[in-house]
């Protein structure tokens, strides 16, 4: 489990990521690079990290579901993932 700050701030930047999307998409479509600059650090997607939505884990990420690996077998074994189940061959 990942420690609260570390959550806190992965959401701080999804909002300010979500913030900025359309000013830095028309800063770039200008090639407005001195613009850019001015904008904060944390608006730019690539500081976004997958992380499990429950626990806040990055490693083991199940994009689809947004959650971490360990939480999703655990929800899939549950029956808490609506069409999910236990592959048997």
């Amino acid at each position: 489990m990942a420690k609260e700050s570390v959550k806190a701030r992965q959401r701080k930047r999804e909002k300010m990521v979500a913030k900025f999307a359309e000013k830095r998409t028309a800063l770039k479509a200008a090639g407005d690079y001195a613009g850019l600059d001015l904008l904060p650090k944390n608006a730019s997607p690539v500081r976004l990290k997958n992380r499990c939505q429950l626990t806040g884990r990055p490693r083991g990420y199940v994009g689809y579901f947004g959650l971490s690996r360990n939480v999703f077998r655990d929800m899939a074994l549950g029956g808490k993932i609506p069409g999910v189940t236990k592959a048997s061959w």
